[in-house]
């Protein structure tokens, strides 16, 4: 695993959200549930980019905050060209240009935490940076939750 700084430019997403903890999130199994309402809307998404889905994840910028007992807001669309009309239910969400710590998770998505964990807890205390309350994953055609050869592209917004 070797992580990466990379500047991206703004881009928007259409899809879909909920307010959850991780345990909520498991339990309930919601973003497998926003992805499979996300993908059977997909030709009500106009502009979209393809088929790549992005899930972002917005953490409140608080001390202490525990992402298995404190809420957050987890979005999961596609991201399209440019602004347009918004399905029944769904939301459009800028995500704004800035500097990320970029890494790979290669594996199991069940795996996921290892990377974020590491990232989280080592990478950004190694490399004196702050996280800035947001990251996202891009889920393309490496995306294969339930194999051992899935890739999951992981950025955390950082304040380098």
């Amino acid at each position: 695993m070797e992580p990466r700084i990379v500047k991206k430019p703004s881009f928007h997403v259409i899809g879909y959200h909920f307010v959850a903890n991780l345990k909520e999130i498991e339990a309930n199994n919601l973003s497998g549930k926003t992805l499979d309402r996300l993908q059977s809307n997909a030709e009500w998404i106009p502009n979209r980019k393809g088929d790549h889905v992005y899930l972002i994840q917005v953490y409140p910028m608080r001390e202490y905050f525990n992402p298995f007992e404190d809420k957050f807001t987890q979005i999961i669309g596609y991201e399209v060209y440019e602004p347009g009309e918004v399905p029944e239910g769904g939301i459009l969400h800028t995500v704004p240009e800035g500097t990320y710590v970029n890494v790979t998770h290669k594996g199991f998505e069940t795996d996921l935490y290892k990377t974020y964990d590491y990232l989280y807890g080592k990478w950004m205390v190694e490399n004196r940076c702050m996280p800035l309350g947001y990251d996202f994953e891009l889920w393309d055609e490496r995306y294969k939750p339930e194999e051992w050869d899935n890739e999951i592209g992981v950025y955390v917004a950082i304040n380098k």
